[in-house]
């Protein structure tokens, strides 16, 4: 892949700077960035012949620019679209999101391979899976996350077909769980920068939002998570990948077998018993004993309340019950 150049034209020298040292952070980050206060100074730059992307603050663009770039992108910094022929990117927004959309830019326009990622990093998969319905799952799997996220660089998913969630996890149109397995099944090659700009922030919990439409999860075959699953660990982003399973998906027990342990919460009331005792005679008769001995049966204890807010789960009775089995897990391993 050639050598690019992403050239930052900012009067601003502080935002420049800022900006410049949070996008050099995101080790995929497929430019290098050189930073100009000002259109002589990037005249001057030496480097005008390698310009891949110009960045240029709405307050200094001129359509006749010193510089040639093979593509200009404008900061927009008074909310109006005056140059409909260029893409605007709003300047006054989180770095965050300013990463995302340039890499929708990148991802766009150009068509080179980008090499897959080979780190030998290793992404521990945890599953959250119960046969008995009602027990505070996604509660548990999201305050999990949200604890595991306070020391390690940890993924929330889930696989509930109506998760029921689009005020606890916000998505935007076209930008949940479905999308990023439309992506990695139709351009693997851009896989970790597309799972980059899907991925939303609950604290320090990153998650993708869960499926709109999930009723269609059932067409995807185990084969297709399975290499969801190693696409992600390979990225080498996370450290966790916290998964809130249903059994509406194929190779549920699979995907089980592929976790390094499983919660299962559990009810005494004699029907939840049955479903687990079922559940567990289907694993032995399948041969699954695997899975059942990863599973770790969690009875929640009895607690006033959860928090409003999913950002408020690392306090409380849950989540203190929770940390707990952490730090177990964490001096076992």
């Amino acid at each position: 892949m050639d050598h690019k150049v992403l050239a930052l034209c900012d009067p601003e020298a502080d935002y420049a700077g800022q900006l410049s040292a949070y996008l050099q952070s995101y080790k995929e980050f497929p430019w290098e960035v050189q930073v100009y206060t000002g259109l002589s100074q990037l005249a001057g730059g030496g480097k005008q012949e390698g310009i891949d992307l110009l960045l240029v603050a709405e307050s200094v663009y001129a359509p006749e620019l010193p510089v040639e770039a093979r593509a200009t992108v404008l900061l927009n910094e008074s909310g109006l679209v005056r140059w409909s022929s260029l893409k605007n990117v709003d300047k006054y927004q989180p770095a965050e999101n300013v990463l995302k959309e340039l890499l929708e830019i990148y991802m766009e326009r150009d068509e080179e391979f980008y090499p897959r990622l080979s780190t030998g990093h290793r992404t521990r998969v945890v599953g959250m899976y119960s046969p008995v319905r009602r027990c505070l799952q996604t509660s548990f799997a999201l305050t999990y996350g949200q604890l595991l996220a306070e020391k390690h660089r940890t993924l929330y998913l889930n696989f509930e077909h109506y998760a029921g969630m689009p005020e606890l996890l916000p998505g935007e149109k076209g930008r949940d769980l479905s999308t990023l397995l439309y992506y990695m099944k139709a351009d693997q090659s851009k896989f970790v920068l597309r799972m980059k700009v899907l991925v939303q922030k609950k604290g320090r919990l990153d998650y993708i939002a869960p499926a709109y439409m999930g009723q269609n999860l059932i067409y995807i075959t185990v084969q297709e998570w399975q290499q969801l699953l190693w696409r992600i660990g390979e990225s080498g982003e996370y450290d966790y990948v916290i998964l809130d399973l249903s059994e509406n998906m194929q190779g549920l027990l699979e995907i089980l077998r592929r976790c390094c342990r499983v919660y299962m919460l559990v009810k005494e009331d004699p029907i939840a018993r049955c479903k687990i005792d079922q559940y567990e005679q289907v694993l032995a008769l399948y041969e699954y004993d695997d899975v059942k001995d990863k599973t770790r049966k969690c009875r929640l204890p009895l607690f006033r309340r959860l928090p409003d807010q999913i950002e408020q789960y690392t306090r409380g009775d849950l989540a203190e019950y929770v940390r707990e089995l952490i730090e177990e897990e964490e001096e076992r391993s």
